[in-house]
């Protein structure tokens, strides 16, 4: 069953009611004029979605990149990787679900990958925290990491998370310092650093992964220093003026795009990547193919430098 966003109301209507005359028609056999009504609903919800994806403001583009049926990291590791050998834990305190990571085969060639997992159902979403990695979980990410570079194995980090977990819990054991210091690695590694924004890149907690020597977004996804409310909360003392915030943050892909911080964009089906998980798939898997065979050719030394300078250099950039 599709799951409607607010904006997506009118829409709801039409395909439900398309729904509706193709429940008659089976009941009623050979109810031709039935069918052809729903097939006139169906073309005017298909023009009705492309006139509403056409151009989504920013805070549309936050709901769509948090809309709960888009494909999560366990789905793009299952479609786009084999072998799949998930590591666990961060041999220091615990093991964090909100990440998942390991080894495994992107079209034969070994690779590490570590991604935020958000859940898809209730048990799953507070087995996961939403996606809100704890310190252990970013020291699991440290851990992957260096073991890539130790085996000169590219990594792939797949970002999804409203940002780290704010828990008393996470503070003592240092949130900080662990997310500092999984920025520091990706920035030291000695091999292809390819992240990709599928939902949501929500402040360190997705920088902590991202710092790579190509950042990929989804053309619906987001990434920003703190969420629309929790800005609109510190700017103007009211959390209801996200809209405004979600301007003001620049956020969404097109613009990071403008400012140097995404190096591609990566165009979803029509109604976004919820809608047609399969073409997703294959979106993700040429933009990644195309980032491998570019950065594959460049010698250690010179990803470094190039990674460095990159992130040195974003602040001359400007809309």
């Amino acid at each position: 069953m599709q799951n409607y966003l607010e904006f997506e109301k009118p829409l709801a209507e039409i395909e439900g009611k398309a729904a509706e005359l193709r429940a008659m028609a089976e009941k009623s056999e050979d109810d031709v004029d039935l069918e052809a009504e729903a097939s006139a609903l169906d073309k005017k919800a298909q023009s009705m979605l492309a006139e509403l994806y056409k151009n989504l403001n920013p805070w549309r583009k936050c709901q769509v990149a948090r809309h709960q049926d888009r494909p999560h990291c366990k789905d793009y590791i299952r479609e786009l990787f084999t072998e799949y050998t998930p590591l666990q834990g961060d041999r220091n305190f615990a093991d964090d679900a909100a990440v998942m990571g390991g080894l495994a085969r992107f079209k034969d060639q070994a690779i590490v990958v570590i991604g935020h997992e958000k859940g898809s159902d209730t048990n799953s979403r507070i087995k996961r925290n939403f996606g809100m990695a704890r310190p252990e979980g970013y020291r699991k990410a440290i851990r992957l990491m260096e073991m890539a570079n130790k085996f000169g194995l590219p990594i792939i980090t797949l970002v999804d998370t409203p940002g780290a977990y704010p828990g008393k819990g996470a503070e003592e054991r240092g949130q900080s310092e662990a997310i500092a210091r999984s920025t520091e690695k990706c920035l030291q590694v000695r091999v292809p650093l390819i992240s990709i924004i599928t939902g949501e890149g929500g402040s360190g907690g997705a920088v902590a992964f991202a710092t790579a020597d190509r950042l990929l977004m989804l053309e619906h996804s987001v990434y920003s220093v703190i969420s629309p409310e929790g800005c609109a909360s510190i700017l103007w003392k009211n959390p209801e003026k996200m809209r405004e915030a979600a301007e003001a943050l620049r956020l969404t892909a097109q613009d990071l795009k403008k400012l140097g911080v995404a190096d591609k964009i990566m165009p979803e089906p029509l109604g976004g990547a919820q809608r047609n998980h399969e073409k997703t798939y294959v979106i993700v898997s040429d933009a990644i193919t195309e980032a491998l065979a570019e950065l594959q050719v460049k010698k250690p030394d010179t990803l470094v430098k190039e990674r460095r300078k990159k992130f040195l250099d974003l602040g001359e950039k400007s809309l």
